[in-house]
């Protein structure tokens, strides 16, 4: 089974476009969003697949502004001053400061079931993050997350985040696709990098993911290499503002659906995937898009790749995708097809996550995936697990506490830092969030 685990949209959700290579960013930085429209829209994700019967957990949002790293670029005094001043001096450190980007779940970390390590143990990475400052404050905190409600060492190895350096740069599970046969044993892990630390033409975008950190989560996470597949994102896509794989290419069970352009020497890729599982009882099902009948540009304006793929407890694989592919005629032509022909794909539903689309994150980008089995799923601390209660307790708190409307220039005024404050000492209340926080003093 797997255990989605989604990042609660957090309270400080605003387009500051501050990703660089994330086109939908860019084109809404600026705009008014919806904290409380974005962080609904999230749960009603979550709970639309815990209603499905499938295991689903949340990831609480860390407290932002982070004064501490403000104080460490300079800033000091009480909060007021610190966000006055840095709003002044500095609005672009106090905006990635102020980030809710860690509501992007699927790049929280690296997993490896136990089923697939020599040690039979279930690993854990927390991504660095390193490619931009707004996302690499999140690293201790996944680290910390984990760490608290994974926290069995027999069942579990919570790693800590790899080095924070270029050649390192690690992006968490957008880069990373497990396929497996779903009547046998066997599978084999996609590990999609972009920069291989070679000289490269000058590009319009950088690639976020290193070859060397997945090769050492590869060796941390103790995946036999025969069951791996290293490959290169096409750095056509990433221009196009693929920033990461799963913008391009999507993957469960025996079923991996990828665009044309997604990889470098693409043939090659495919040849080796279908020569890896050829002895499966359940033959890979490789769906490939091609440019004609889906540009790069509108499966990233769609988000056709960035869709959940789920299994459902009677066996069924059915997209979650967002809006936006509804309304791609292209996008939803593809979508037919993949229903229509010999595809392991039953179903399609389509949700409104338009605050985090403007964004750049579509289903995908929400939800950390981790192949989980019965007795580790019971030592998951039940506190972050859906329930009836806990996405009632969630919509009545985000209600209370959330703006309806957000700018950047309201980052400024020291009465949201303390909206969010006091919504987050409230929720680590409700939820024993305890080890999650820590609330300052000095105020």
């Amino acid at each position: 089974m797997i255990l989605n685990l989604d990042g609660l949209v957090g309270p400080s959700h605003f387009y500051g476009g501050l990703a660089l290579g994330n086109i939908a960013s860019s084109l809404h930085k600026g705009d008014l969003s919806s904290p409380k429209q974005a962080a609904l829209q999230g749960l009603e994700k979550m709970w639309a697949l815990h209603d499905l019967g499938l295991p689903q957990g949340i990831i609480p949002p860390p407290l932002r502004p982070n004064l501490s790293r403000l104080q460490q670029l300079g800033f000091s005094g009480p909060p007021a001053p610190i966000i006055q001043q840095s709003y002044r001096e500095a609005p672009e450190l106090l905006a990635a400061c102020y980030s809710a980007s860690s509501m992007w779940a699927a790049n929280s970390a690296t997993i490896t079931p136990s089923s697939d390590a020599t040690d039979h143990r279930l690993h854990i990475t927390p991504a660095n993050l390193n490619s931009a400052l707004h996302r690499s404050q999140e690293a201790e905190e996944s680290f910390r997350y984990f760490r608290t409600y994974f926290n069995d060492n027999t069942l579990f190895h919570c790693h800590s985040p790899l080095p924070s350096q270029r050649s390192f740069a690690d992006e968490g599970a957008a880069n990373h696709i497990r396929l497996h046969d779903p009547t046998g044993d066997d599978f084999i892990h996609l590990f999609v990098y972009g920069d291989n630390n070679t000289e490269t033409p000058s590009t319009a975008y950088p690639a976020r993911q290193n070859r060397l950190a997945s090769e050492a989560i590869i060796r941390r996470h103790n995946i036999p290499v025969e069951k791996v597949l290293l490959i290169q994102q096409n750095q056509i896509a990433i221009d196009k503002g693929a920033f990461h794989n799963d913008v391009v290419a999507v993957g469960l069970g025996n079923f991996l659906l990828l665009h044309e352009l997604a990889f470098v020497d693409q043939a090659s890729v495919i040849k080796q995937l279908r020569q890896r599982t050829q002895h499966w009882q359940q033959p890979l099902c490789l769906y490939q898009v091609n440019q004609k009948e889906l540009s790069l540009e509108e499966a990233i304006h769609s988000y056709l790749f960035n869709s959940q793929l789920i299994s459902l407890p009677s066996g069924q694989t059915i997209m979650i995708a967002p809006l936006e592919s509804q309304k791609s005629p292209s996008t939803l032509h593809v979508i037919q097809r993949l229903l229509e022909e010999n595809t392991p794909l039953s179903d399609v539903r389509y949700f409104d996550l338009r605050q985090s689309m403007n964004n750049g994150g579509g289903p995908a980008c929400l939800r950390l995936a981790i192949p989980i089995t019965e007795k580790e799923l019971a030592a998951v601390d039940s506190r972050i697990l859906m329930s009836d209660a806990l996405y009632t307790t969630l919509k009545h708190w985000i209600n209370r506490h959330y703006r309806d409307r957000l700018s950047f220039q309201d980052l400024a005024d020291p009465l949201l830092y303390s909206e969010i404050r006091d919504a987050l000492f409230e929720l680590s209340n409700l939820l024993h969030l305890e080890p999650l926080y820590a609330f300052p003093s000095n105020e």
